[in-house]
């Protein structure tokens, strides 16, 4: 069959020539990717060093440069926290890198469930139509969206470090809470498994918990951050879903971190990207990144999507 499933060519075909995958290839992958997934826990447990990212957005050109920053894998260990598609202009081309390095490296790669990894929100903000363009129907889309839904919804670094999309929620106290939950699923609009992947740390000095602006899951303060903390032996929680204009942000007496990974996200918002690489002593530190010089193509993709910068 012409479309032989060779992982480490389909990589070097992607790192060089940024050449799509057939659509019986993705079924592949995804079929190989859902294996990988249905083995880990709701929190995988993630050894250090290790190298943490935050969204990325479909911007496959910068993906490629954070690997030119932080090391390709398997010489670096990374922790993705979701987000991976909608909005930049390569969302498939992302998304097929990172499944087939995760098949490739799996104990080496961990790959988190975003807010936008769901089939509602990327009908919206441009991953299905580019799934569209780019295979003339939805079964790709359909495919990936179904692959969602098994990817783990946080992880652990050493047991001390909680990383996540979104936030915390007031349904879960411990990580034996988020253990339990049910996450082979659509996206659900509240509830625990929402919050996760859509709440957001307070940028006040407010306590408690809030009504999120996003519409979906909630905004909570320092004492929440700590309460969490320490209930479950954690030091930090490191999350993504946020714009941060110098790519990481610390709050909540530096109980939270966040990271965002997509340099000039949208192509044009100016904003640097950074990683949060961990040392196997738990040391952390920052690289901060800006945008590739390649562009890619495809500048009227965006046109269409609702100014939406979550």
């Amino acid at each position: 069959m012409s479309d032989d499933f060779d992982v480490d060519h389909l990589i070097t075909q992607l790192y060089d020539d940024t050449k799509l995958l057939t659509e019986h290839q993705i079924s592949q992958l995804c079929e190989k990717a859902r294996d990988v997934f249905s083995m880990e826990s709701n929190v995988h447990l993630v050894q250090a060093p290790v190298t943490v990212c935050g969204d990325v957005h479909g911007q496959f050109h910068d993906l490629i440069e954070l690997f030119k920053i932080g090391g390709r894998p398997p010489d670096t260990n990374y922790l993705f926290m979701g987000d991976y598609v909608d909005r930049g202009y390569h969302s498939v081309e992302t998304l097929c890198l990172l499944l087939l390095l995760k098949i490739r490296y799996k104990d080496r790669l961990t790959i988190l469930r975003g807010n936008h990894e769901s089939r509602q929100i990327t009908q919206v903000y441009g991953f299905y139509d580019e799934c569209m363009r780019k295979y003339g129907r939805a079964t790709v889309w359909s495919q990936f969206t179904e692959l969602f839904d098994y990817m783990p919804l946080t992880a652990v670094i050493q047991h001390s470090i909680f990383c996540l999309h979104g936030g915390l929620s007031p349904s879960l106290d411990t990580l034996d809470n988020i253990r339990q939950l049910e996450r082979i699923q659509e996206t659900p609009h509240e509830g625990p498994m929402c919050d996760l992947l859509w709440s957001d740390p307070h940028e006040d000095e407010r306590p408690g918990w809030g009504v999120s602006p996003r519409g979906a899951g909630y905004t909570f303060g320092a004492d929440i951050t700590q309460q969490f903390n320490q209930n479950n032996a954690l030091t930090l929680v490191a999350r993504a879903h946020q714009l941060v204009m110098e790519g990481y942000n610390w709050c909540h007496n530096q109980g939270v971190v966040t990271i965002f990974s997509a340099p000039n996200y949208c192509y044009r918002c100016g904003n640097q990207a950074a990683l949060m690489e961990v040392d196997e002593h738990m040391n952390k530190t920052f690289f901060q990144f800006d945008p590739s010089p390649l562009r890619g193509d495809g500048q009227e993709v965006l046109s269409r999507t609702p100014d939406y910068f979550l």
